[in-house]
């Protein structure tokens, strides 16, 4: 099974966002993203690295939320 993104959550700007995956193995994991409006790529990972993985989706969000600053508001 392919890792599937469950959830994306974007900040007020439009220009990050979180995803909440599933990844193959059946754990979860968050990845951020950022797109920038001058390039028509859009949503670039900020990081290659891997992403740490969690037993739950809602071990895998909270973790993104103590993790990503714009996400604790």
């Amino acid at each position: 099974m392919k890792p599937l993104v469950l959830a994306s959550i974007e900040d007020e700007t439009g220009d990050r966002c979180v995803d909440i995956i599933r990844l193959s193995d059946e754990q979860f994991a968050y990845r951020e993203c950022r797109r920038d409006p001058e390039d028509g790529h859009g949503w670039r990972y900020l990081s290659e690295a891997p992403p740490p993985a969690f037993d739950t989706e809602v071990a895998a969000r909270e973790a993104a939320v103590a993790d990503i600053g714009w996400m604790k508001k």
